[in-house]
């Protein structure tokens, strides 16, 4: 006898229905939490490649017997300005990074924006990128100038391209003013700070820190290459001492270097395009000289976080207050 085999019985819309808000309700469960995770992931690589350049820093020490200078630059008394070449800290680490190829190829006897240095001075270098952030991979590097229009009355922005330079996520802690020459931190113009210049203790002195391409309204530009002669980081107000209501001009210096002064505090997305932030959260992340990546939050105490960023300031900065 053959027996034929019923019908299965297929479901009906309401229970369809179920079965699609059941995974809907779900997915609503687990989203916040793949999100959490990708986050938490994206923290532990920025404070990983802060972490690596700790241990460049550390290696150029041993080598050099000091840090690597904040950047180099000849200062004309004459014309009262600073000439190049540039070169920043972070492109003298590069051998420490694995990166022998980009140092050899970059010329330092040569400017920054020179020609020859093109090529090179615009290689990716994954260790000062930040994946959580926007950073452009490269950027131009400018001479801006703000000048008010005679006829209507308005702000016209001129920019004369100067060179186009890798962009990256890391400067170099000046202190706590205006980055340039003789900063209370420990990289500034032609720095040769070693660690038993840093009296306040390695683990109580911040070496670098990060820079979102968000500070100041989309001006917080920065690169590992070095700052090109003449270039300048516009700033624009909003609560800046400097320039409470109109544009302002920083130091090509700054895209390499940060500092901590204005009354702004880590991650205080309104301070000057030279300061410090991040696309974590309300603060940023610091490397210390003792090799250490730690979050420094935009609620500290401000004086303590000046404090962090002077070399020999003489705070009595606890370890256990951040």
């Amino acid at each position: 006898m053959i027996r034929i085999p019923g019908r299965r019985r297929a479901l009906t819309l309401v229970e369809l229905l179920v079965v699609v808000a059941i995974i809907g309700v779900l997915i609503a469960l687990l989203l916040p939490a793949v999100q959490y995770a990708r986050a938490a992931a994206r923290k532990a690589s920025c404070k990983s490649n802060l972490k690596q350049i700790g241990l460049a820093l550390a290696n150029y020490h041993d080598s050099a017997g000091v840090y690597p200078p904040g950047y180099i630059a000849v200062f004309d008394v004459t014309g009262r300005f600073e000439a190049g070449p540039g070169w920043a800290w972070g492109s003298m680490l590069t051998p420490f990074l694995e990166r022998g190829e980009t140092f050899n190829s970059l010329n330092f006897d040569l400017y920054v924006e020179e020609a020859e240095n093109w090529t090179a001075r615009l290689r990716t270098i994954g260790t000062f990128v930040c994946v959580d952030d926007r950073m452009p991979a490269t950027w131009w590097a400018s001479q801006d100038q703000i000048k008010l229009n005679p006829f209507t009355g308005g702000i016209v922005t001129y920019h004369y391209p100067i060179a186009e330079v890798a962009g990256a996520n890391y400067v170099g802690v000046y202190g706590t003013s205006e980055p340039g020459p003789d900063g209370d931190g420990v990289f500034f113009r032609n720095s040769k700070i070693s660690s038993r210049d840093v009296l306040d203790g390695l683990a109580a002195t911040t070496f670098v820190g990060e820079r979102s391409v968000t500070l100041n309204s989309g001006r917080g530009y920065a690169t590992w290459v070095g700052a090109p002669y003449r270039a300048t980081l516009v700033s624009y107000g909003g609560g800046d001492p400097d320039a409470p209501d109109a544009y302002w001009f920083e130091l090509p210096c700054g895209m390499v270097l940060g500092h901590s002064g204005e009354g702004h505090g880590p991650g205080d997305r309104n301070g000057d395009p030279n300061q410090f932030s991040s696309s974590h959260g309300n603060g940023a992340f610091f490397l210390f000289g003792d090799g250490s990546a730690r979050w420094l939050d935009s609620s500290m105490d401000y004086r303590l976080y000046k404090g962090l960023t002077t070399r020999a300031g003489g705070e009595t900065n606890s370890s256990a207050a951040f």
